[in-house]
């Protein structure tokens, strides 16, 4: 039988241990890594619709994302709600969409994870400092930055870079 002493100090134990395994997770889930689940087949065929990801949160603190990365951020029009999508330009690049045909600074870009090709089109514009441009690789079925609610990216919307796919585990990937 224990003790009233040696009961509270268990208890106690116990309590710190929980109070510091909930800030813990709190911690990483906010500054380091975010699990999110893909809705919608905006992003397919790199994406389908119930996967789950891992998103790094914390890699953008430290780079700018880059070309091809696919990244979460928070839709513009509602910042409740997260996007998924893919980088094509960044600050500095021309974007220009032609005959179903994606350029970045002049030249037709090779995109093998897209399946059919872009319908509209989408005139040339300079992608402004501190945003970046994002499109679905399911382009004639994603609500991305050729839409003026989406726009050009703001990097403070970014919410970071989708790194592997996790569940289901028969699809177990990592991303560019």
């Amino acid at each position: 039988m224990l003790s009233n002493t040696t009961f509270r100090k268990e208890v106690k134990d116990w309590v710190i241990s929980i109070l510091i395994a909930v800030v813990l997770a709190f911690f990483i889930r906010y500054f380091i890594v975010e699990l999110y689940m893909v809705e919608g087949p905006s992003m397919r065929p790199t994406l389908v619709n119930g996967e789950r990801l891992v998103v790094n949160k914390f890699i953008y603190r430290f780079k700018l994302p880059e070309r091809g990365e696919i990244l979460v951020f928070r839709y513009p029009e509602d910042p409740s709600r997260d996007f998924i999508k893919r980088v094509i330009g960044v600050a500095g690049d021309t974007i220009e969409i032609k005959d179903g045909r994606v350029f970045r600074n002049g030249q037709l870009l090779n995109e093998p994870y897209i399946l059919e090709k872009t319908n509209g089109s989408y005139p040339l514009a300079t992608i402004p400092e501190g945003t970046v441009f994002v499109m679905g690789d399911n382009r004639n079925n994603s609500e991305d930055s050729r839409f003026s609610d989406v726009g050009f990216v703001p990097l403070e919307l970014i919410k970071g870079k989708a790194v592997m796919v996790f569940w289901p585990f028969a699809q177990l990937k990592t991303l560019p």
